[in-house]
């Protein structure tokens, strides 16, 4: 949506564009009302990221025609929560779509050039999950901060049952600029990593777990109650929230 502020202002100083014409692109630059739902068009100049579509609870038409209306405004459009059947809806009507079924993520990237991330010293955000159970939401996170521009590495199935799995890794965790850590069950993952690491620890509690666990009560509080500095903690299985907040770090590493 900047951009294409920028572009219309641009051609507007340069009489390329009328006024009514520029007028009529500001029209629903704060929000659009669809009746069911309120388009927030101006999140993209706030947040430098358009409003993202959670598809959960949504029909599959409500889906289709936000993320039309998005991506009539926004070269890159995402949303989460979606399963297969509503991505083939989506497809139809936009078929730029294309889906990460692990993640349940639809993105429309129209952008012309090759992306770019933002990192220029091979610096990235490393997603780890303690189990494969836990990689849905893992790939939630990674794929969420690869979209909005983060070089994202993975580090799959490295739980504290077998820590030695994770010390043969080392490398790699003390080369992130920041950790998702996502863990079911006990959650102390983010414990053991926060513990090690001198970065920024996002740790993701999954609903992964037999009853005690209490569909992710058990690890959100382990993780809360973490007594290794530097680890934030997200709500249960949230990802997005994961992904999002390791990109914004590394924005601001960045100096973006």
């Amino acid at each position: 949506m900047d951009e294409r502020l920028r572009k219309m202002l641009e051609d507007l100083k340069a009489d390329r564009t009328g006024i009514d014409e520029a007028l009529s692109i500001l029209h629903d630059l704060p929000y659009q009302d669809l009746s069911y739902a309120v388009l927030d068009h101006h999140r993209g100049l706030r947040k430098g990221f358009p409003e993202v579509v959670f598809c959960q609870g949504k029909s599959a038409e409500q889906v289709v025609e936000l993320i039309s209306e998005l991506s009539k405004r926004n070269d890159r459009v995402m949303a989460t929560r979606a399963d297969e059947e509503t991505f083939k809806v989506v497809k139809d009507a936009v078929p730029q779509a294309r889906y990460y079924p692990q993640a349940r993520i639809i993105v429309v990237d129209t952008r012309k050039e090759e992306p770019k991330t933002l990192s220029k010293d091979e610096s990235y955000v490393l997603v780890i999950s303690a189990g494969t159970s836990d990689i849905p939401v893992a790939e939630e996170a990674a794929v969420t901060a690869e979209v909005l521009g983060s070089r994202v590495e993975r580090l799959y199935d490295v739980g504290v049952a077998g820590l030695h799995r994770l010390l043969d890794k080392r490398e790699r965790l003390f080369g992130a600029k920041v950790i998702i850590a996502v863990a079911g069950m006990e959650g102390a993952l983010a414990s053991v990593v926060g513990g090690l690491v001198a970065c920024p620890v996002i740790a993701v509690p999954t609903s992964v777990g037999y009853g005690a666990s209490f569909e992710g009560l058990a690890p959100l509080l382990t993780m809360l109650n973490c007594c290794a500095p530097g680890v934030a903690v997200v709500n249960v299985d949230n990802g997005f929230g994961a992904g999002y907040f390791a990109h914004n770090v590394m924005r601001v590493m960045s100096g973006k």
